[in-house]
């Protein structure tokens, strides 16, 4: 019979089948309920039998009728009940395990009580005999806790507690459920572990069961019940496939799980021996090979049950043990730390500067938990200690839960989310170079045990304090000779393993054997010791702890008990070492941390935030309302979905650019009925266009409506909120009907802030209407704030805002209407806040501005001819005869043919390869219908002619040509006008301007040379061809070609000097704040508009960086915190900062010549920078724990600093998943907060592969500007780039709202490849350490020219240095585009060190279906392709695992890594390989920034621009 795990759907009872339904002997004289002559009364009054005993009935359905009322879920269409002390039976009433159901019928007796849990026993219904059982389930994985149903023809009960005399017989099936919970929750959990990390792991979540001795005896029994939990598991799969769309489906698939399937293998072995002969004892018939194939497998079924049973009866049979095996499960013999001092080291200290938190922080103390609920983590990065700061050994502690330990051990660490993959000591899967882990810094309490686990080519080790567990990684680099003992013991534990199994019989070898052919190992075998018999013996005897460990846990009881284990076990007793008594009791999570690093708290734990009293308060306020258990929670689902496809994007469906997303229609008002008087108050003011008369004042229903007013209108249903109105004008309709137009003045917690808005806050937008004043149901308090700007007026300010809050408290409590204000206009459609247009505001004039922006925006929309028919305008651009144009690529085929862009598969991180740059044409004719009598100016289509790119003809060619120069041809094309997508410029090489600068702004080409398609030939252009080339617009160019003297800055300088350069002392003063190594400064002011004065970085390494690339610039190389402090404090504002005391103190450390430094209100132009991005990004998995809560934090440090200084400008940059982070909610409170502070603001997503990089890396920005400055446009990206529709961000009421558009389809540039990047630099070999070299050749790319400069020395040509079995992997990865994990050969490798692993990682294969085929792990990279994501530490098998060379055999060098990101080989980094990977990964691209700062510079311009026409 098939079972099928978890619970059943529920069937309808048919009463009249009941009768068939075969029954036990002892019910075989009960009849048919409804057939019985005799009914039954059950009183109205009671749902339940008011005796102390359950009531006795014979019949199933009169148990289910006495308790159904008490049943609240009685609607379902079959009865779900409890069922108590029972017992299961055969049909001669002898107990039977419930899985003999499979081969026999199987009856129930017991009480009957309702699902309700709060029901008392008393108050069932006890059956003696009923069913027969017609399947059994198991429930309760996702909750991890099994729950056993059994289902009648009538019912399904929920088996809660077993009669006693049954209970031995069902504790037994109850742990078998409990083994298959465990391996679910594992396997779900991680799908590609290991069988030995399975069986590790589900017995010690099994370790607290009474029924099991020890660890082995749990593992030996899940190997025993293998094929049981593979049949449970797989009829998961089934189930879940077989559900219906709304029930929960489980993500892991278990039928073809290796692991699973392992397990299975493991316990058929073990039963093997029933494959020749099944025992099957039935009255006295004996089996023959004649017999049917279905009877041979119901007896082979039996015959496994049996064998269960006995093996049952076996495990819970009570054994007297030896005195040694009594005595090592009570006590645990302390290893002496003297015998083992001559393996380690001399004495060391554990020196750390790093910032550490303590591990109490991350628990909620005051608790009793048992140590198997702790959670789990894995600990990077770590030492350990005693309670003076020495380096201690691992061996001293227990290695299980003892009483009054007397060793006190505490550690240090890094912690990040433990995987559930382990760690493997033997370097199998992981660089030698140590990690630099995305975690927190901690310090532990107080140690209190460790273990060892060993697999077939793993060994994990875990520790436990009070807290949690924790899986140790690598440690760190001081502590890495204090762990290698422990190693070197591991190996040679496993040595004295492999020596036994090699034996047909452990007992072979005695104590003094194995010692003997320790002795015979080579030395350059990692579990050497020694040569001579006493010094191999003393090793492994003070070290026995470790090898017992690994032998007494074995599965094979032949080796547990063999003479080696009973000798090294008595000697080890006969030491007469210190024992601590086993003792496993719950732990109460409380206390103070002992850890010597807690003296340092101060120092070491993360540091609130500074803040100005006005961002504490809009926080503090938004919080006190929507806690964060209600309304913040970490990176959404939908932006993890959206974080991960942005990484493992293979190809993108979407066949347009993305496109602003225009505002919903107008809301629709409901007119009011009532009748009441309305008359004009005053004069005519004038007419409008149509001439109707205009007016300022009337009389509605005897309120007073004025020009300038915010009027309520009733919108959409009943319960939708009114909607309020800024009159621009009144006027009287021709048909005399007294009107109104305004424009909707949108409540906060409708734009995008959401419920972070002041309540009271409106913001004027272009959604207008015109209604009649009738429909008017009332006006509102309002007002057009203005508040004078600048950081004088602050203090000013807060005073007048103060009073305005404690007025609107006031009336709010009087329940007086709301005053609203307005002080911003909201624009979703450009995606930000910007300054009123005071000057066309409530004007009266008839004039409305929106409906001028809608009407210009419809005609720019037209594609429609000229007047003469010489050209056409699109999208508000003028076409004309001889323009250089833009053709998307699509419309240009062989054929002619226009083809939709359809689906194209692209290899991870190669997909670019396929995408076009626009096609240059030159616009030759308007060719318009023939058709007279035809108006339709858009039935026209245009003569083009193709120049050709050098990428159009070869990938050589377009690798050794200039990105802007173009090859002219004769080939020609008739192409619908909507297939023009721009302009641009061809010029002569000699006229192109002087000043080229990377990334590239300008759309300027230039043709020297002739291609002709037919024969694919390159020539000089002929004389006789013609090409009128664009005109000379730089100046600058002119001027020199006339021969008069240019000026340039710099008199050296091979560049000419551009005429809207700004000077460097006219520029933007800049604060950098999280300045990292400075690439967002280095981009802004490569493009010419700021001038980085002073900047903040927290990471010694990164300051120095910032420090070599901007000598001129003061850094601070201090917490941001304690800098905001000292800044506040030296201008006398500490009244208005809140901060931690640390902060305050350490601020007052800093010696006069620091503060002199610091900037002061006043000085700054600009604050710029990236609040810590952990928390917020979708790459770190470890984003929910206390540590990246307090990096969240940061931000309102940095918003602070927008705050005290009120620059001109702000810009933040952060990872995309910054917009969704706590349900958007930072964000918003971000967005809510600058708003506040009076600064216009927009927001929005770019693509850095967009602007001249060759990697994907979308990064969130928010711009904000003083009211009276120009906000920065987003830059044009010039590149194309097969970048998904991650742009979008979310607005409210459906919308959203995209910066740029999509350029998959086309750009004006092709984009940046892998050889265009990094194909000049020389080959080093895996581990390359010399960081200045010779380039051994010359630039060969454009970009390579560009990004290499005047450099004549290669610096950090370095790269990590993979492992030896890492590098093997690597050579065996063959050099062709896309070739990663799935193209190594499926063998085994011998080490060096005579280990034997296996080619393809282990836990890779296994869950490759559930992760893309781990697409990239283990990749080489692809020359026409685009470099990877650049992370904090590339390796193999991490978040982003392509990161071999296309034609090397090593990992990407830390200048590879810089050229991706577009830092010029000029650029310095500091610091050891993780810190300059750390360094590039965190940094914000140059070009990117570039390309931002040329916008600041065009707003800087065009404000000038409106200052001198005013």
């Amino acid at each position: 019979m098939k079972t099928k795990a978890g619970k059943q759907k529920k069937r309808s009872v048919d009463s009249d089948d009941v009768s068939t339904t075969r029954r036990p002997k002892r019910a075989a004289a009960c009849t048919n309920f409804k057939e019985d002559e005799e009914t039954i009364s059950i009183p109205e009054k009671s749902s339940t039998v008011e005796t102390k005993k359950p009531h006795l009935v014979e019949e199933e359905i009169v148990a289910i009728e006495l308790t159904a009322s008490l049943e609240r879920n009685d609607d379902q269409p079959r009865p779900n009940r409890r069922l108590t002390d029972f017992i299961f039976h055969d049909s001669n009433g002898v107990p039977q395990p419930l899985e003999m159901l499979e081969v026999d019928d199987i009856f129930v007796g017991g009480i009957i009580l309702p699902l309700d849990n709060d029901i008392e026993k008393e108050k069932g219904v006890r059956c003696q005999s009923f069913g027969r059982v017609e399947n059994w389930n198991i429930s309760g994985y996702e909750d991890g806790s099994p729950v056993i149903w059994i289902s009648t023809a009538l019912a399904d009960y929920d088996c809660r507690k077993p009669a006693a005399s049954y209970k031995k017989m069902y504790d037994y099936f109850f742990e078998k459920a409990c083994a298959c919970v465990a391996v679910y929750e594992n396997l779900s959990k991680s799908p590609d572990t290991s069988l030995d990390e399975l069986l590790a792991t589900v017995s010690r979540s099994m370790s607290g069961s009474k029924f099991f001795s020890d660890s082995s005896s749990i593992r030996d029994f899940v190997i025993s019940q293998g094929e049981f939990i593979y049949n449970q598991l797989a009829g998961l799969d089934e189930s879940s496939s077989s559900s219906s769309s709304s029930t929960k489906k489980h993500e892991t698939s278990f039928v073809g799980n290796l692991v699973l399937v392992s397990l299975k293998d493991e316990s058929s072995k073990l039963l093997k021996g029933l494959s020749n002969v099944s025992l099957r004892v039935h009255e006295g018939d004996a089996l023959t090979s004649d017999q049917p194939d279905d009877v041979l497998e119901k007896e082979m079924k039996y015959a496994k049950l049996l064998q269960d049973e006995e093996y049952r009866k076996y495990i819970q049979k009570p054994r007297s043990r030896s005195t040694l095996t009594s005595a090592a499960n009570k006590f645990y013999i302390k290893i002496n730390e003297d015998e083992i001092a001559n393996d380690y080291p001399h004495p060391s200290y554990y020196n750390n500067i790093k910032e550490e938190t303590d591990e109490l922080l991350l628990s909620e103390p005051g608790y009793k938990v048992d140590p198997s609920d702790l959670p789990y983590m894995t600990l990077q990065d770590w030492a350990l200690y005693n309670s003076e700061s020495r380096l201690i050994s691992l061996e001293l502690l227990p290695m299980k839960p003892c009483a009054d330990i007397d060793v006190t051990i505490f550690g240090s660490g890094v912690v990040t989310n433990d995987d559930g993959n382990g760690f493997c000591f033997d370097d199998s899967e992981s660089s030698t170079q140590p990690q630099d882990p995305h975690g927190m810094s901690i310090f532990l309490s107080q140690i209190k045990e460790w273990m060892i686990e060993f697999g077939a080519d793993m060994i994990f080790i875990t520790l436990r304090t009070d807290i949690a567990w924790y899986r140790l990684g690598k440690p760190s680099e001081q502590y890495a000779p204090w762990f290698e003992p422990v190693m070197k013991t591991a190996r040679v534990g496993r040595s004295i393993l492999a020596l036994l199994k090699n034996e047909t019989r452990a007992a072979k070898l005695s104590y003094a054997d194995v010692i003997r052919r320790l002795c015979d190992l080579e030395e350059n075998d990692k579990a050497y010791v020694s040569s001579k018999p006493f010094d191999v013996e003393r090793y492994v005897v003070v070290h026995a702890q470790i090898i017992l460990q690994l032998l007494t846990e074995y599965p094979d009881k032949d080796i547990r008990r063999c003479p080696f284990v009973l000798g090294l076990a008595s000697k080890l007793q006969d030491r007469h070492h210190t024992r601590w008594v086993i003792k496993k009791e719950k732990i109460l999570q409380k206390g103070k941390n002992k850890n010597p690093r807690a003296r340092m708290a101060s120092k070491m734990k993360p540091m609130e935030a500074t803040r100005t009293c006005l961002i504490n308060r809009i926080w503090g306020e938004f919080y006190s309302i929507y806690s964060p258990k209600d309304s913040v929670e970490e990176i959404s689902e939908e932006e993890e979905k959206l974080e991960e496809e942005d990484e493992n994007e293979e190809e993108d469906t979407v066949r347009e650019a993305v496109e602003v997303q225009k505002s919903h229609s107008p809301k629709k008002i409901r007119s009011n009925s009532e009748k009441m008087e309305i008359k004009w108050d005053g004069e005519i003011l004038g007419r409008t266009n149509a001439g109707e008369p205009l007016y300022g004042k009337a009389l509605v229903g005897g309120k007073m409506v004025v020009v300038g007013d915010a009027v309520i209108f009733e919108v959409g249903d009943q319960d939708e909120t009114p909607a309020i109105y800024f009159v621009e004008y009144m006027f009287e309709s021709l048909d005399h009907c007294k009107m109104l137009h305004g424009k909707l003045l949108q409540r906060g917690s409708n734009t995008v802030i959401g419920n972070a808005a002041n309540e009271r806050e409106l913001f004027l937008t272009n959604e207008c209407l015109t209604s009649q004043l009738k429909d008017i149901k009332g006006t509102v308090s309002f007002e057009i704030r203005s508040r004078p700007w600048g950081h004088q007026y602050r203090k000013e300010n807060i005073i007048a805002d103060k009073l305005d809050r404690e007025r609107a408290e006031e009336r709010k409590e009087k329940d007086f209407s709301t005053e609203y204000y307005c002080k911003s206009f909201y624009s979703p459609e450009k995606g930000g806040f910007f300054s009123l247009p005071r000057n066309d505001m409530g004007l009266g004039s008839g004039f409305c501005s929106s409906c001028k922006t809608r009407e210009d925006e419809e005609e720019r929309s037209k594609t429609k001819l000229n007047a003469s028919k010489t050209g056409f305008f699109s999208n508000g651009i003028e076409y004309s005869a001889e323009d250089f144009v833009y053709v998307i690529p699509s419309y240009i085929t062989k054929d002619g043919v226009h083809k939709d862009a359809g689906r194209k598969p692209f290899i991870r991180y190669g997909r670019n390869i396929g995408l076009r740059a626009y096609v240059v044409c030159q616009l030759l004719d308007i060719i318009v219908a023939k058709e007279p009598k035809r108006v339709d100016k858009t039935s026209f289509e245009v003569k083009v002619k193709r120049f050709y790119r050098p990428e159009d003809i070869s990938s050589d060619k377009a690798y050794t040509s200039d990105i802007q120069e173009l090859y002219y041809s004769e080939d020609t094309y008739i192409l619908p006008p909507m297939a023009i997508n721009g302009k641009c410029e061809v010029m002569k090489k000699n006229d192109m301007p002087l000043c080229r600068e990377y990334p590239i702004s300008d759309h300027i080409f230039f043709c020297e040379h002739f291609y002709d398609s037919s024969n694919g030939s390159i020539k000089e252009l002929p004389s006789n061809m013609k090409l009128k080339f664009s005109t000379i617009k730089d100046d600058t160019l002119l001027r020199a070609k006339k021969g008069k003297r240019v000026e340039t800055d710099e008199p050296d300088s091979p560049m000419v000097g551009k005429p809207d350069e700004v000077p460097k002392a006219m520029r933007l003063a800049t604060l950098d704040i999280f300045a990292g190594c400075g690439g967002l400064s280095y981009g802004l002011e490569k493009a010419g508009v700021s001038n980085t004065k002073w900047a903040i970085e927290y990471e010694e390494p990164a300051g120095q960086a910032f420090k070599q690339n901007h000598p001129e610039a003061t850094v601070f190389v201090d917490n941001c915190n304690v800098i905001l402090r000292a800044i506040m404090e030296k201008c006398g504002d500490v009244d208005d900062c809140i901060s931690t005391s640390e902060a305050t103190e350490r601020a007052a450390k800093l010696d006069e010549n620091q503060k002199s430094t610091l900037p002061v209100p006043g000085q700054v132009d600009f604050i710029n920078g990236g609040p810590p991005c952990q928390g917020f990004s979708g790459m770190n998995r470890f984003n929910n724990s206390t540590w990246s809560k307090v990096q969240c934090q940061m931000i309102l440090a940095f918003l602070s600093y927008a705050d005290y200084f009120r620059p001109k400008y702000f810009l933040l940059e952060n990872v995309k998943g910054f917009i969704w982070f706590n349900k958007k909610s930072t964000f918003q409170l971000t967005l809510a907060s600058l708003l506040e502070m009076g600064y216009q603001v927009r927001f929005g997503i770019l693509e850095a592969g967009a602007y001249g990089v060759s990697q994907p890396r979308k990064r969130a920005f928010i711009w904000a500007a003083a009211p009276e400055e120009v906000l920065p446009e987003w830059p044009e990206p010039m590149h194309v780039f097969n970048n998904p529709t991650g742009f979008k961000i979310p607005l409210s009421q459906g919308l959203d709202y995209a910066a740029a558009h999509t350029t998959k389809f086309g750009a004006p540039f092709r984009s940046i490849t892998v050889r265009d990047a990094i194909g000049d630099l020389p080959p080093v070999k895996n581990g390359e350490s010399n960081t200045a070299r010779a380039y051994g050749g010359s630039p060969v790319s454009w970009f390579q020219k560009e990004i290499r400069g005047n450099m004549s020395v290669l610096t950090d040509h370095i790269c990590k240095e993979l492992n030896e079995l890492n590098l093997i992997r690597c050579k065996k990865i063959p050099k062709r585009p896309g070739a990663d994990w799935r193209d190594l050969p499926d063998i085994n490798v011998k080490l060096s060190n005579g280990l034997v692993e296996k080619m393809i990682p282990s836990g890779v294969v296994n869950n490759a279906k559930n992760h893309n085929d781990y697409k990239g792990l283990f990749g080489r990279l692809d020359w026409q392709g685009n470099l990877p994501i650049s992370i904090t530490d590339p390796q193999p098998m991490g978040t982003v695992g392509m990161c071999f060379h296309p034609e090397q055999d090593r990992i990407l060098t830390v200048r590879e890594c810089a050229r991706s990101q577009g830092f010029p080989d000029q650029y310095e980094f500091s610091g050891k390989i993780k810190d300059k990977h750390r360094q590039i990964g965190n940094a914000v691209p140059p070009p990117l920034a570039f390309a931002l700062g040329r916008k600041l510079k065009e707003a800087l311009h065009l404000k000038c621009s409106l200052q001198h026409q005013s």
